[in-house]
């Protein structure tokens, strides 16, 4: 039964946590961290989303606090970094720091050329060497020529694959058709009416992105994952150690995971709610689930807490009145 939005609350702390730059507009993570009878969830959906949207990233997290995760299959997990639209000496940085094989590269960002991409790209694939993983991601910022023009450079540099190049699936599926690139679709699945339906998926996709929150939770992910039956990268939505841990447990449940998953994020965050962080070693995840400890460092004030806990109580509201609702 579906937990009221005052037991939701109850309990319930904020948080604020700076990045360490700027990650698509983004220089602040906020949010709440819910605590259930199978332990805590996170309630962190973007500022630009509204109740409806907002309301399957309070369905993933009633589902960690209330419900519980399914069983893992494995122990580990195999992640990539993530290398933000920055400089290319500060992309080599933060590659050789990151101790991943697999990196994941931010392109087509407002503001910057294809010679940036080009050059950070470049630079990443040099510090990674020959034997690395290395993938974009555009987020739906290319027009189909645009991004024909693109990855016919980039490509020079040998990427696994290209996420969301074009915003549209109708643009992925006629880009396929021309490029030997593979393509995973993010966006296009996640803001979707309707994950489960998504007309011209397979067409559009040779990997799908599953990320917890947007997609409800953990169960339906995995059920998306197994109606479209495509290889599935896992990623993140710029969440604390306590979001990290359901995409982790994502990660640990699917039957197959042919590729390192999008779980690096938590050294894009200049703290974490949790002293036990999920931050790659190796290039992995051990799977597990670390408890929070907020500290003064990363508080929300009493002004954004409130205004976090009407956010819950709207998303709660447009929850209410969604079928199937846990």
């Amino acid at each position: 039964m579906l937990p009221t939005a005052d037991e939701l609350l109850d309990g319930a702390l904020g948080f604020s946590i700076p990045l360490i730059t700027t990650f698509r507009g983004t220089k602040v993570r906020e949010g709440l961290l819910l605590r259930g009878p199978a332990g805590w969830g996170e309630f962190a959906p973007f500022p630009e989303y509204g109740d409806e949207e907002s309301a399957r990233w309070l369905s993933a997290a009633i589902e960690a606090a209330w419900i519980g995760w399914p069983d893992s299959v494995r122990d580990v997990v195999p992640v990539n970094a993530i290398i933000p639209a920055v400089a290319p000496s500060s992309a080599v940085a933060m590659v050789r720091d990151s101790g991943c094989s697999t990196i994941k590269v931010k392109v087509g960002e407002p503001g910057q050329s294809l010679d940036d991409d080009v050059a950070r790209v470049a630079a990443v694939r040099e510090a990674l060497g020959p034997d690395g993983h290395l993938r974009v991601d555009a987020n739906g910022a290319w027009t189909p020529d645009a991004a024909r023009e693109a990855l016919r450079i980039l490509g020079e540099s040998d990427l696994e694959y290209v996420e969301q190049p074009c915003a549209s699936l109708a643009e992925c599926t006629a880009l396929r058709l021309v490029v030997d690139i593979p393509i995973a679709i993010d966006e296009a699945l996640r803001k979707a009416g309707d994950p489960h339906r998504v007309v011209g998926l397979r067409e559009a996709a040779d990997v799908l992105v599953l990320k917890v929150p947007p997609l409800g939770g953990v169960r339906p992910a995995l059920a998306i994952a197994e109606t479209y039956g495509l290889p599935c990268v896992v990623s993140s939505a710029l969440d604390s150690s306590v979001g990290l841990a359901a995409g982790l447990a994502l990660s640990a449940s699917l039957p197959d995971l042919p590729y390192a998953c999008g779980l690096g994020s938590g050294r894009l965050l200049a703290d974490d709610v949790a002293s036990d962080r999920l931050l790659p070693q190796a290039g992995q995840l051990r799977v597990r689930r670390p408890e929070p400890d907020t500290h003064a460092a990363v508080a929300m004030p009493a002004a954004d807490l409130a205004a976090w806990r009407q956010r819950l109580t709207a998303a709660h509201a447009a929850l209410t009145d969604t079928p199937g609702a846990p």
